[in-house]
């Protein structure tokens, strides 16, 4: 830390997770004080009423919760995000002020919710399940879709979706991917551009989407899309919820171009009851649970950076708005 920075380092954090986070930034903070003794935690809070913004520098905070009080906050320099998708704020005019994401975390959640309902459908779980709790039981072996020599499609191939490639090659996979820029990645055969999407449909076994929500992912997976892939295939969106062309997808579904979807995000949230999502047999509705962020996770990488910014150093994460990621 540099020894000159006298001024103390005053966040606010604004979260559903307020109170969780600063105790997890004091715990690790106390662990090394010479290099935190500048961390001054100003509030930590749920409302947005309670932001001073016009003493606002550094805020951290939930992007759907930050992006009512940022368009006031004046003399904002720096707001670390708690989520990995940061549309509410990529989306704002107010784009005068360093926004960074929450990366590099979210990892290993991610390959035990993607391998998790992968293995469910490749060993035909369910089936088994329902004959045994049949009346009388039944043996039978039942129909399996081994994932070894399958190909698992990666949209939106970045830090997250790295992450299951090893776990996909361990099983015998290959590993294809789609990316704005389809530069190569290390582990994976094949990389491809979002304008690329059928031809990267018709190469794959199983798709996870990871994509970020821009106005190039928005309905990506439509019904051209669909049309494209294997009948055995397996979806799972753990990205945004505005990939997908719901009505699309329940089509695809109900005519067999592909086996089942798992859906873990949704354009409105929490998914309405009387969404036909909710009770299509071919679909899984998880709760946008797929990899969440943890107060000792957000707490870590805030701490990281906010050395960085002390020391006047470039953040990590640090987000594009003209990208939108």
């Amino acid at each position: 830390m540099n020894e000159s920075a006298q001024k103390p380092l005053k966040v606010a954090i604004l979260s559903n997770e307020a109170e969780q986070i600063a105790d997890a930034i004091r715990a690790k903070a106390a662990l090394l004080p010479d290099t935190f003794q500048y961390i001054d935690i100003g509030i930590a809070t749920a409302s947005s009423e309670d932001i001073d913004c016009d003493n606002t520098e550094v805020l951290l905070a939930d992007p759907n919760l930050a992006a009512r009080v940022i368009p006031r906050c004046q003399h904002l320099k720096w707001c670390q995000s708690t989520w990995a998708g940061n549309a509410p704020l990529l989306n704002l005019e107010k784009t005068d002020y360093e926004l960074t994401g929450l990366k590099g975390v979210f990892g290993e959640l991610m390959r035990e919710y993607v391998f998790a309902y992968l293995l469910q459908f490749a060993r035909n779980i369910p089936a088994f399940a329902a004959n045994q709790n049949a009346e009388p039981p039944v043996w039978r072996a039942e129909t399996r879709f081994p994932l070894n020599g399958l190909t698992l499609g990666i949209i939106g191939l970045g830090n997250i979706g790295r992450a299951l490639i090893p776990v996909a090659h361990s099983f015998g996979m290959k590993v294809v991917g789609v990316s704005r820029s389809a530069k190569p990645v290390e582990g994976a055969d094949a990389m491809y551009m979002p304008s690329q999407i059928t031809q990267f449909a018709e190469n794959v076994d199983h798709v996870v989407n990871l994509m970020p929500d821009t106005s190039h992912t928005q309905q990506l997976l439509s019904k051209v899309f669909f049309a494209h892939l294997k009948p055995h295939s397996i979806l799972i969106n753990a990205g945004r919820g505005s990939a997908i062309d719901d009505d699309a997808l329940i089509n695809a579904l109900d005519e067999s171009r592909l086996a089942h979807a798992v859906l873990d995000v949704f354009d409105l949230e929490p998914l309405p009851a009387t969404h036909p999502f909710w009770h299509h047999p071919k679909i899984t509705v998880t709760a946008h649970t797929a990899a969440e962020s943890q107060p000792e996770d957000v707490a870590q990488v805030f701490l990281d950076n906010a050395e960085r910014y002390l020391n006047h150093q470039p953040l990590r994460y640090k987000l594009d708005f003209t990208k939108g990621y």
